[in-house]
């Protein structure tokens, strides 16, 4: 009778409603066209990273190799989160199925931990390229960077299988109202018909080491690298932290909000959906700002691009 009784209970919650940023329509309004902005920016910026490091003759160097996924994943994370937030806030009643709330939740895992492990590779190939200059092509050869780059893949996929897996074996029979813009692992195992301790403990725990683990890792490469700088020239120093520097900032403003919402037991704060917009929405935004103002080389193959595109203009003219 039990299993019976919860296998009525799983089909009893067919869909979710979402609570949203604010249940105050005209900060709604107001949200809507900030965040439809920021997603325009998001997608357009990230796509001119891409386009010009494949077509400036960037693609051969690993650093901008990994540049380039790191803009695939940014459009690919907000995109699976941003576009159903921003219709919601106009609409009157924010639901979503039951499917399309586990394959948000899914998508948001596989993209955020696939954006943890590149910038983490990111921060391996300015330590070789600082430290080991002389080995640098030899250890990030692009047999190795591809496969480096396939183990991000299937790293990011295992995590977020494992987080998927524990949410959809729990009991829902209501309510369904998730306090949150979108699904996510600690709001939705709030909803559960059962004791989500141990559940609690094993996301905590997965997501957790994926955060912790990125950032100790990216920690000790950059302290690594910092003393390092010391032994090369005024000239290597100051490229060396204005790449770098590009880095950490990203690292901080990704960083920060998901070890605060992932490090912790399986408990929910007022605050959580304003932190979380850190890392699903500012931060993929201003990837291709950080990046770009702080890389000549990258400037310069924008500039490059421009001027390719102003000559076919004036030639098709």
């Amino acid at each position: 009778m039990a299993s019976r009784s919860y296998s009525i209970a799983v089909n009893n919650v067919t869909e979710f409603i979402f609570l949203g940023l604010s249940q105050n329509p005209e900060v709604e309004e107001v949200c809507f066209v900030v965040f439809s902005f920021f997603y325009i920016v998001i997608v357009l910026g990230n796509l001119l990273i891409m386009l010009t490091v494949c077509t400036g003759n960037l693609f051969k160097s690993p650093m901008y190799f990994f540049l380039n996924f790191l803009s695939f994943v940014d459009i690919c994370y907000s995109s699976a989160i941003a576009p159903k937030m921003i219709i919601d806030l106009l609409a009157k009643k924010k639901t979503i199925s039951y499917v399309g709330c586990m394959l948000q939740l899914f998508a948001s895992h596989f993209f955020g931990c696939t954006e943890i492990f590149i910038l983490t590779v990111m921060a391996y190939d300015r330590y070789v390229a600082i430290c080991k200059p002389l080995h640098y092509m030899t250890i990030m050869d692009r047999d190795r960077c591809n496969k480096i780059l396939l183990g991000i893949w299937v790293g990011g996929f295992f995590h977020s299988v494992m987080q998927v897996a524990m949410v959809v074996q729990l009991p829902f029979c209501g309510p369904n109202e998730i306090d949150h813009y979108f699904c996510d692992v600690h709001p939705v195992l709030k909803l559960a018909c059962t004791d989500t301790y141990i559940v609690g403990i094993v996301v905590t725990s997965n997501s957790g080491t994926v955060a912790l683990g990125g950032f100790v890792i990216l920690l000790i490469s950059y302290t690594v690298i910092l003393v390092s700088l010391r032994k090369q020239s005024a000239e290597g120093r100051r490229k060396a932290l204005s790449t770098c520097g590009s880095h950490i900032a990203v690292v901080i403003i990704f960083f920060g909000p998901c070890t605060f919402m992932y490090m912790r037991p399986d408990t929910t704060f007022s605050e959580d959906k304003m932190v979380a917009v850190f890392y699903t929405i500012i931060t993929p935004m201003l990837n291709p700002l950080i990046y770009t103002l702080r890389n000549a080389e990258v400037k310069n193959a924008m500039r490059k691009l421009w001027a390719r595109k102003v000559s076919w203009q004036t030639t098709g003219k």
